[in-house]
């Protein structure tokens, strides 16, 4: 209803006593004549309720305040001579043009005197409306959130009878639409039992579950299907008390079918199908145990393959592939169905052997040699591949899983050492022993932290006019509680460990950063560097060489690189490519303790080197010894021949230092004139004011440093 403009309708006012009875309702009301249809009273919650003043509503007829078709329809019967009633909700507009919900009842009043009156009476409704809209929201929002779970729930009351449930539960129960539409309990529970692996022991959990309104419980039911679900239930709490139970029902299928394939992942090697390390050692942890049982022992046989570098590199991964796929299936035909083969990485492989002795393993070692023997044939191209094996025996070679592994691993290494392609037993060595390196490799660890390395100096001396005309930088370590630790005793650990590397760049910097400082002091010296193999074989050696060099600003050829002949033969072709690299780079190169290994006069003559040293071992019996003495002449001929400068180390007599030069040697360096010398030290030595001594007499032909003359 709305306000509109008054006619001129003339009004019969009610007697006071009437406004004075609405006046005390609470409800909004007001009294209309039955005759004019016209407002003739309004109580004070009316006015509120529209936001209108009484003036403005009282002698108003109602058609002209009827704002729905429902009013209009209401008071033109009325009009008409009904007298029939209406109570509906319906719509009325304020006085600031907003719409309000309000329950309406209209009824009409029989008085003596006339027509009557009709009683309008009407509530606000907003409120209520309001808290239906948010209560309605409010539901509307739990059942989506319901239903958007991944759970399927189902709420049932304190008798188990069902209260509600989400299409999650349906569906993960395969529950049938018509089922549902009936709300038969009894009928869906007697599908879900149907439904279950053991439906009576389903049955049974569940009456058990009613029966404790306040239990909580978690169970695994296993579906005939295959599938596995999680049962969660939980009591259903209202004011303090339990109403009922809530089930919420997860499908686990697809999380343990994911589980069991990464526990598979975890134990198997991707590549060949084969258990790795992992599964490996608790078999081999089972092995121990059964062993100890059945007082028996078993071997481990670790298998490396032998330059399987060379497949990779040669005729790229993919065959590489190919091969440990075939090695694997190979290693599976040697061995018994109970043992088994492990791949444990790369091209390395182990054999688990039961109840076998030390001749058993070894029966199993030869099968694994013959089976590799056969040439493997791929496409167009057949190839060998050898391989070395290391055994290891329980209990004798270890008590555990690591402990045998790692005795079969050294084995192999011993075999790769001797030179491939055959087996060894692990030789153990003394607990003290292996304990004693181990502590030896840390303190050398923490020694380069500390600063504990030094470097001493060793003078070389031309033989000729007795300068010195370089000098071998030879590292030292002194250790404050164990005092001075010969490179005897730590460099073997370092090169084991591989810790040589890191020593040998401190070392490489270090002495051509002084170099460099007696350069700048006017003081030209060639300093020379030992190597080691496994320096040498890492790939970024010459960057590193060159970095030292930029860094300190020496020139490369007051750098002189001293290696040994097995560095040179164990990968000629690759060492060659490095040697050249060095040369480019302007580095100057010795081969050290030349004559102790496989000299070649064919690779001497392919790799760029400028000078031989004669080991110290062929010095000592000099010159009585004839043996030593021919080796010596023999040596410093060749190196003569190849036009190659030739210096002998570890001179400590006139007589041996007399003998080298009357066979043509150019250079020498040991204990006769100094030995290995702190740098101080080495200084006031070498560039102190001093006569030269008596020189003996030298070959005609006469050599300079770095070529000959």
């Amino acid at each position: 209803m709305t306000p509109a403009t008054l006619g001129s309708t003339s009004i019969h006012p009610r007697p006071h006593h009437d406004q004075a009875l609405i006046d005390g309702l609470q409800e909004a009301v007001w009294l209309v004549d039955a005759r004019t249809l016209c407002v003739m009273a309004v109580n004070q919650a009316a006015t509120q309720l529209l936001g209108l003043e009484p003036a403005r509503l009282i002698g108003a007829s109602m058609e002209s305040l009827a704002c729905t078709a429902e009013d209009a329809l209401f008071w033109m019967e009325a009009a008409a001579g009904s007298r029939e009633g209406l109570h509906t909700d319906t719509m009325l507009r304020r006085a600031d043009g907003q719409m309000i919900w309000a329950a309406r009842r209209i009824s009409h009043m029989a008085l003596a005197d006339g027509d009557g009156v009709w009683l309008v009476s009407m509530r606000d409704l907003s409120r209520q409306r309001q808290h239906d809209e948010e209560r309605e929201t409010l539901l509307a929002e739990l059942k989506a959130t319901l239903e958007s779970t991944a759970d399927g729930i189902l709420v049932s009351d304190l008798a188990g009878r069902m209260r509600s449930f989400n299409q999650r539960f349906a569906s993960l129960w395969g529950l049938p639409e018509d089922l549902l539409l009936e709300r038969n309990d009894e009928a869906v529970q007697a599908w879900m039992r149907r439904s279950v692996v053991d439906g009576v022991a389903y049955a049974t959990r569940l009456a058990a579950i009613q029966e404790a309104p306040l239990l909580q419980t978690s169970d695994i039911i296993k579906l005939l299907d295959g599938r596995v679900l999680e049962r969660v239930s939980l009591p259903q709490w209202s004011r303090g008390r339990p109403i009922g139970r809530v089930y919420s029902f997860r499908d686990l299928s697809e999380k343990l079918a994911a589980s069991q394939r990464i526990d598979e992942l975890s134990h198997t090697d991707m590549l060949t199908g084969l258990p790795n390390r992992r599964a490996l050692a608790e078999r081999i942890d089972y092995a121990q145990a059964m062993a100890r049982r059945d007082a028996s022992g078993f071997a481990l046989l670790n298998v490396d393959l032998d330059r399987f570098k060379q497949i990779n590199d040669t005729l790229g991964h993919s065959y590489g592939d190919r091969v440990l796929k075939e090695v694997a299936q190979r290693l599976r035909e040697c061995l018994r169905e109970v043992d088994t083969v492990a791949r444990l990485g790369g091209d390395e492989f182990s054999l688990l052997v039961h109840q076998a002795d030390a001749r058993g393993a070894e029966h199993a070692a030869r099968r694994v040699q013959e089976a590799m023997a056969r040439p493997f044939s791929f496409d167009t191209l057949s190839f060998t591949v050898t391989c070395s094996v290391g055994i290891a025996l329980f209990p004798s070679d270890g008590g555990g899983a690591d402990e045998l592994m790692a005795s079969a691993e050294r084995a192999m290494h011993w075999v790769k050492e001797s030179g491939r392609g055959a087996f060894r037993f692990h030789q153990p060595r003394k607990h003290v022993d292996l304990l004693s390196r181990m502590r030896l490799d840390h303190a050398m660890r923490q020694a380069l932290l500390e600063g504990q390395f030094r470097l001493h100096y060793q003078p070389q001396v031309d033989l000729g006019s007795g300068r010195v005309i370089g000098a071998e930088a030879l590292l030292r370590w002194r250790d404050p509680l164990r005092g001075d630790i010969p490179p005897s005793e730590f460099v073997p650990v370092a090169e084991e460990s591989g810790f040589i590397v890191a020593i040998g760049d401190w070392v490489l910097r270090q002495a051509v950063q002084q170099a460099a400082d007696w350069l700048r002091q006017g003081r030209r010296i060639q300093v020379a560097v030992n190597v080691s193999a496994l320096q040498f074989q890492q790939s970024q050696f010459v960057e590193t060489v060159a970095q030292a060099l930029k860094a300190a600003g020496l020139p490369p050829s007051l750098l002189e690189l001293e290696l040994t002949e097995s560095i040179l033969l164990r990968d000629a072709e690759e060492a060659l490519l490095r040697l050249q690299a060095l040369a480019e780079l302007g580095v100057c190169m010795s081969i050290d303790d030349f004559g102790t290994g496989y000299s070649s006069l064919g690779y001497l003559k392919r790799f760029p080197i400028q000078r031989l040293k004669i080991d110290r071992s062929f010095i000592q019996g000099l010159p009585s010894d004839e043996s030593d003495a021919g080796i010596v002449n023999a040596v410093i001929q060749m190196g003569r021949a190849l036009r190659l400068l030739v210096i002998a180390e570890g001179v400590e007599t006139e007589a041996q230092r007399d003998f080298l030069a009357r066979a043509g040697c150019h250079e020498y360096q040991g204990y006769l004139f100094a030995p290995a010398l702190e740098t101080r030290a080495f200084e006031d030595k070498v560039w102190q004011p001093q006569l030269p001594p008596p020189r003996p007499a030298l070959s005609p032909m006469r050599l300079v440093r770095g070529r000959a003359a």
